[in-house]
């Protein structure tokens, strides 16, 4: 195990369980350091798309426009059926539409809407970024393209990557989005500071074989620090043990939450900080509307109070390069990223990844001066 020390940032950070070391039967060898960022996208380099048929998307749309301080030329008005799934001729009318209107500056994109969020088995966020790949839907177990924005240091992932991270604005109701987006935009910089809250990220193990395969990425004691804080990997005897910890307002507010699980059950009911990111390891997390086999979509986690979260539009199997690493995720958000950026830089293979939240909340990054477009 090695370390490497942000000085500025007094995060100490070591190797880890990389992708070379993945597989089912290999061993955990050498593996890459967490990246050191360089920059972080701002709400400059958003681009946000409305879809004009869905009075959700528009008036969540017209909400995150008015608070992030959007300008016209960053929004990109779209007509398409609400159904869960895109039609291939409407996802590439889409696609082709997104790239008449944003520039080099725009890195990253929120879609305003709840649905559709597939085309075949892709996420639309993940064949919008890496192209539709239709080979995937002959079996969407198998490895899918690799993400160059996998641990990258690069904020500007347009502009070095030709890569543009999305997000879906996703909630219940235009009133739980219009909430969503206010914690994002009240998680800004609150965090790292003298005086800021103490925080904690919960790990949490269960005894369900398949979904817990991410388990053995959790940080070891020490691996990752940073005044305020506390990293706790808590083992939980079963599954349903595991959800029923929601601990109500009992400690400090949690950062972070992962676990492998079908139902989250009552753990969406912590007491959550601004900018707060949860997921759970299951098969349709990412079917936002109607999840398969009874498991509970990612949406449980907006709804409770968390601001990002994470789940897969089609059967990805237990590969762990399809679900967010832990240390990468929380590692990359300590420094300062976007919840996008953490996110998006924590899947080494989201072609089926549907991530979801306020794209822009970084409750660890410093202010800075404003710079040149790229």
């Amino acid at each position: 195990m090695r370390g490497l020390f942000l000085g500025c940032l007094g995060l100490a950070l070591a190797a880890w369980v990389g992708p070379a070391a993945w597989g089912q039967d290999v061993p955990a060898a050498s593996a890459p350091a967490i990246s050191r960022i360089t920059g972080r996208i701002d709400a400059r380099q958003l681009g946000l798309v409305v879809n004009r048929a869905d009075p959700y998307s528009v008036a969540v749309g017209a909400h995150y426009r008015r608070v992030r301080r959007l300008t016209t030329e960053q929004v990109l008005e779209v007509d398409l059926p609400i159904g869960s799934q895109l039609g291939i001729e409407d996802f590439e009318r889409l696609r082709g539409a997104i790239a008449a209107r944003f520039g080099d500056n725009i890195q990253a994109l929120a879609l305003a809407w709840v649905t559709p969020y597939a085309v075949g088995c892709n996420s639309i966020v993940g064949a919008l970024a890496l192209g539709y790949d239709e080979a995937l839907c002959q079996n969407s177990c198998r490895p899918s393209r690799p993400s160059p924005l996998y641990n990258t240091p690069s904020g500007l992932p347009w502009k070095d990557h030709r890569v543009r991270p999305a997000m879906h604005l996703a909630a219940a109701s235009v009133a739980s989005a219009r909430a969503l987006t206010d914690r994002g935009v009240r998680a800004d910089g609150s965090l790292g500071r003298r005086g800021a809250s103490t925080v904690r990220a919960r790990l949490l193990t269960t005894d369900d074989t398949a979904r817990n395969v991410r388990a053995r990425l959790y940080p070891p004691p020490g691996l990752l620090r940073r005044p305020g804080v506390l990293i706790e990997v808590e083992a939980a005897e079963t599954a349903a043990r595991a959800a029923s910890q929601a601990e109500g307002t009992r400690g400090a507010p949690v950062l972070l939450l992962q676990t492998g699980q079908a139902q989250v059950g009552s753990l969406p009911r912590q007491r959550w900080v601004a900018g707060a990111l949860a997921d759970h390891l299951t098969s349709y997390g990412g079917q936002l509307d109607a999840p398969g086999d009874g498991q509970s979509s990612a949406m449980a986690w907006i709804e409770g109070g968390a601001t990002a979260s994470h789940g897969s539009a089609s059967e990805p199997c237990a590969h762990v390069q399809k679900f967010p690493h832990p240390q990468l995720l929380l590692g990359h958000y300590l420094q300062g990223a976007t919840a996008i950026e953490a996110y998006w830089k924590s899947v080494a293979w989201p072609q089926q990844s549907v991530f979801i939240g306020e794209p822009l909340a970084a409750p660890y990054a410093a202010p800075y001066a404003a710079r040149a477009a790229p």
